[in-house]
Parts: C-alpha cells; structure tokens; sequence
C-alpha cells in the first residue's frame, strides 16, 4: 500500500508519499479501512520533526491521527459494520495512508451528504472538544465557555459544539482574521491577544464578575495566570495545548478559594478502551448535529497525498482556518 512516510525527522524535504508494507488481515474485531481523505494535524508536523513519537504499537514513521473511508474487510467477530460502509475516526498514529487497520468501536458512520474529505475534518477536533469540555469539563447548559486559539481546529469545534447546544462563548486569537471568521459561527466575544491584552478582566466584566465555567486551553503557560483569575467558583480549566510553554507560576490559593479543577487530557495516548468511549460519546451527543446540518466540517483546503509537503507548510504557516485534508 502506499503512505506517507517520514525518511528521516526533521524538514519537509524529508516526507515521502511512497510504497510502505501491506497491513494484515482484521483480526476478530477489527475493521481495515480504505482510506480516501486524512486529516492534517499538529501533531503530525510534532512527528516529522521527532518531537512527538507515536505510541507503541504504531508506525512512527507513518503519520496520521483521523481519516475516513469505506471498510475493506472485517475481523470474524465484527457486528457493527460490513465491508462497504462508510466509516470515520481516529487513530494513534498511520492515518495517513491507503489502508488502516483499527477497532470497530474507534469509527463513526459518515452521515448521507458528507464527502470524505469533509468527514476526515471531523474526529480528531471533534472529539478532543467533545470529551474535553462537555465529558471532562461537564459543560451544562446556561454556563459559559472560554476557549482559547478559537481559530485552530480544536477550538472551532468546540465553538460549533457550543453554539449549537446554546451555550456562550467567548475566544482569543492572535490573529483578528480568524476572530472575525468565528464570529460566522457564532462566537459571542473575540479578543485579540496579540498584543497581551489582560483578557481576564474583559472575562469579569463580561460575566458580571463570576467569570467563565469552563475554560479550553490550547495555549498554554502564558495564559495560566489569567485563567485561574477569570475562571467563576468551582470553574473548570480544561488543558489542551502547550504551545506557549509547559511551566507557569500556580497562585494555588486561587484555586483553593475557586473550589477550581485544573484538567490535562490528550487523546492520542488513551487506552483503545478510552478511545472507543471517547468515540461512542461523539457518536451519541455531536454526530447528530453533524447528521442534521446544525453543524459543518469547517475544511479550509484539501491537498493530495502526494503534495503532504505543500500542506505542512501551508499548516506551519498559521494561514489555515479550518482543517487541512490530504485525499486520495
């Protein structure tokens, strides 16, 4: 089968779209997927350049978090699926190749009018939102969510996620582009952080000074501070991203006085049993408002596999709104 391949970590220069060894017939339940379309991530530019290594019992030099297809061939205990169905998911690591071989409970049925490219845009920020704000977070209706780099794909999601169960919002970017964009999808209030603006006092202000109940943070130790000071009683940091740094000074009396719960999570590393929950979660609370066209695949541009390069760069430059696709 052909894949994307990593010859050696580091540059662009160094990914390949070449012939890599067959995967092995499913075994009990598994699915092997034809892959058509795979997201773009990150995390996948982190494991180009050596920085993020996939987890054992995957390809390290084969990258890839989502993708969607139609299965192949099924494991002799499979119930949910038959070769042919449509299928969506995610994955720790191969994505990014013409065949994955995965558990029958990791996928998601592609809803009637979503292409695959579309349908590829959707696990891996789907899920990390879902699970980290409404499972993790316990997000209830009538609290507010701050979410910070709106733009990227984690944040959008969530933005989707929220507006679509009512829920107000409120982002930070860097980039007055994409604020202007999420207010398209409903973001009640943007801040542009740019020049460090002191975003939790607009936070206070905002809330009649109880402050948000949960906060989404892909950013990181710059915005730890201001966090703990902008979060309501008993408010909820959800920690995503590190982007900005991993250490921050912790006023820890703040978040003794807050009753505050200060969350890590990531995705990538879970136990198959935690991903196929994590993925049951979606299919039962966020895949119906995809189903209904409360909510669309927010896909900035889809590249073939052969052109991964042009799509790192086009990634690595912080010109994307939206997802970032390579298709067959």
């Amino acid at each position: 089968m052909k894949a994307v391949y990593i010859n050696e970590f580091g540059g662009i220069e160094n990914l390949e779209f070449r012939e890599v060894d067959d995967l092995p017939d499913p075994a009990d339940t598994e699915i092997l997927v034809n892959v058509m379309a795979a997201g773009l991530n990150r995390a996948d530019i982190l494991q180009r350049k050596g920085l993020y290594p996939a987890p054992g019992g995957y390809p390290e030099r084969i990258p890839g978090l989502e993708f969607a297809g139609r299965i192949s061939k099924i494991g002799k205990h499979v119930k949910k699926w038959e070769p042919g169905d449509r299928v969506f998911g995610i994955t720790a690591g191969g994505g990014q190749a013409e065949f994955v071989l995965t558990g029958e409970n990791q996928v998601a049925g592609i809803p009637e009018g979503l292409s695959f490219a579309e349908a590829a845009a959707i696990p891996e920020a789907f899920i990390t939102a879902h699970d980290a704000v409404w499972i993790q977070g316990n997000l209830k209706s009538g609290e507010s969510l701050m979410i910070h780099a709106v733009g990227s794909g984690v944040g959008a999601a969530a933005l989707q996620i929220a507006k679509a169960k009512g829920i107000k919002t409120f982002g930070t970017s860097r980039t007055q582009r994409k604020l202007e964009k999420c207010k398209e999808f409903g973001l009640d209030l943007g801040i542009d952080t740019s020049g460090n603006i002191e975003f939790a006092e607009i936070i206070r202000n905002e809330t009649g000074g109880s402050g948000a109940d949960v906060i989404l943070d892909l950013v990181g130790a710059d915005y730890f501070g201001q966090n703990l000071a902008c979060l309501s009683v008993k408010g909820r940091l959800m920690l995503v991203g590190l982007v900005s740094g991993r250490k921050a000074e912790f006023d820890m009396g703040i978040a003794l006085t807050k009753r505050l719960h200060i969350i890590g999570t990531v995705l990538r590393a879970r136990t198959e049993t935690e991903k196929a929950l994590a993925t049951q979660n979606f299919i039962d609370d966020v895949l119906p408002l995809i189903a209904s066209g409360s909510i669309k695949p927010n896909l900035d541009k889809v590249y073939g596999f052969q052109d991964v390069g042009e799509a790192h760069a086009y990634l690595e430059s912080n010109a994307s709104f939206g997802k970032v696709v390579l298709r067959f």
